[in-house]
């Protein structure tokens, strides 16, 4: 059965990855849930789809009866719950693990017929940074209670909304120069996240889908360094780019990690994360076992939204907006 005629439910919908999925999940005639912490931040999607067709549904991923609630005569749930860093309450064991394995108990109890769980490229029991093994310990938590599973493992996604390029064009404005944390020798293959909903919604219609791991990098794989040349490129501002050691920086992760209140602009976990290359392993199912075979680069779509770094405005010579 093809789920344009399903009921879905996105949890963590009104996110940056959600917003893309729901729109082009909408345009298929599906009845979307969009099961959220603040459904009134939801409400903007709604427009997305015809009168009730796109329902922002207050959820606590944390209670058993609330996530039920949320998964009641849904045909298909999607997860795309995950955080960047620990503050407070929020923690990877918490939003990853426990929160992921709820939603999977959850839909093999209410029957639900497809799961897709979105973690991240790098997902290892073995990693050093709790970021990563917290990622690999909630996809072994959906397969434990949910085997059919099917999960897509993102690299860096980049997009209008993205906290990656926006970041460091941000701090391109008021810092004379760009930290290259180990050197910026490390490896990303950066997902554009329309290409990333692609082939969420791709995976649904795909039998040969259920139960596998698909990792999902872009067309081109960057060091470091070269995707902070290609922001400042894009922003046209000329920074220093300062080669930071590894110990330096995790000195420097331990102290912007206690501010609080705010996103810190690096912990040391992702410092540990700096250390490995981010890329598809070698032989791994990605998008061409989707049935998806462009893929959107940094070049063209990252200057369609970092213009408005730009001095002055936007430039001429910058490609409009697309969003």
């Amino acid at each position: 059965m093809s789920y344009r005629t399903q009921v879905i439910t996105v949890f963590g919908g009104s996110g940056f990855i959600g917003r893309h999925l729901i729109r082009r999940l909408a345009k298929s005639g599906a009845v979307v849930r969009i099961a959220t912490r603040s459904p009134g931040k939801a409400n903007f999607l709604k427009t997305a789809g015809a009168v009730g067709q796109i329902v922002p549904f207050a959820t606590d991923v944390t209670k058993d009866e609330s996530v039920a609630r949320a998964l009641q005569g849904a045909d298909i749930a999607i997860n795309l719950i995950g955080v960047l860093y620990e503050q407070g309450r929020q923690t990877f064991q918490g939003a990853h693990v426990e929160a992921a394995g709820r939603i999977a108990r959850l839909a093999a109890l209410n029957g639900v017929s497809r799961l897709v769980h979105v973690s991240a490229l790098g997902a290892d029991a073995g990693s050093p940074a709790s970021y990563a093994r917290s990622k690999a310990a909630g996809e072994q938590a959906v397969l434990d209670v949910f085997p059919e599973a099917t999960i897509l493992r993102p690299g860096i996604v980049f997009g209008p909304e993205d906290r990656f390029f926006n970041k460091f064009a941000a701090m391109a404005q008021i810092a004379p120069a760009l930290p290259l944390i180990g050197g910026g020798k490390t490896r990303f293959q950066p997902v554009y996240v329309g290409d990333l909903a692609d082939a969420i919604v791709a995976s649904l219609d795909l039998a040969s889908a259920k139960g596998r791991i698909f990792e999902l990098g872009g067309p081109r794989v960057y060091s470091f360094k070269e995707l902070l040349q290609l922001t400042l490129k894009t922003v046209q501002r000329k920074r220093y780019l300062l080669p930071v050691p590894w110990g330096a920086a995790e000195t420097l992760g331990g102290v912007l990690e206690k501010v609080p209140l705010l996103a810190p602009a690096l912990t040391r976990d992702q410092v540990e994360l700096l250390k490995r290359d981010n890329v598809v392993s070698p032989g791994a199912a990605g998008f061409k076992d989707l049935g998806i075979d462009t893929l959107a680069s940094c070049e063209v779509i990252v200057p369609t939204y970092l213009a408005r770094f730009i001095v002055g405005g936007r430039n001429p010579t910058v490609p409009g907006n697309a969003h």
